[in-house]
């Protein structure tokens, strides 16, 4: 009985390490359960020559997930992929009828045009890996 009470004891932590590494990865930007926002949203966006240009890295997920964004401006998102190997590397933004495969490491700019006031939505090529681009006035 001692044993399985001391290895229950033992797993539970194991686990509970793991999430808290997890957590910490996925706040410094790294890769984390679910690819978590770390609430960066906002600081991936800058503006040159006239077009915003929304940046993304692209591996196990989204980072970020979501993005805030100008109405109104033409618009580039910039997926950054490095070693990518997982579906993360199929883009998909179902409303602008995109569909692209990014290369396993490099960078890939993607003209979504002047968006307005709203949400623009895509995903991995599976549908497992949501990304959201909150467009605001």
């Amino acid at each position: 009985m001692k044993m399985i009470v001391a290895s229950i004891i033992v797993a539970g932590g194991i686990i509970f390490g793991a999430l808290m590494i997890a957590n910490n990865n996925s706040q410094a930007g790294g890769i984390g359960i679910g690819n978590v926002d770390s609430g960066t949203a906002g600081q991936n966006v800058s503006v040159v020559d006239g077009k915003q240009i929304i940046e993304i890295d692209a591996r196990g997920g989204y980072s970020p997930r979501r993005s805030t964004a100008k109405a109104g401006l033409p618009t580039i998102l910039r997926f950054k992929t490095s070693g990518t190997f997982d579906c993360s590397s199929s883009i998909r933004i179902p409303s602008l009828n995109i569909s692209k495969i990014l290369p396993q490491t490099g960078t890939t700019d993607v003209e979504v045009g002047s968006q307005n006031i709203g949400k623009l939505q895509g995903s991995c090529g599976m549908g497992m890996y949501p990304f959201e681009i909150d467009f605001e006035s």
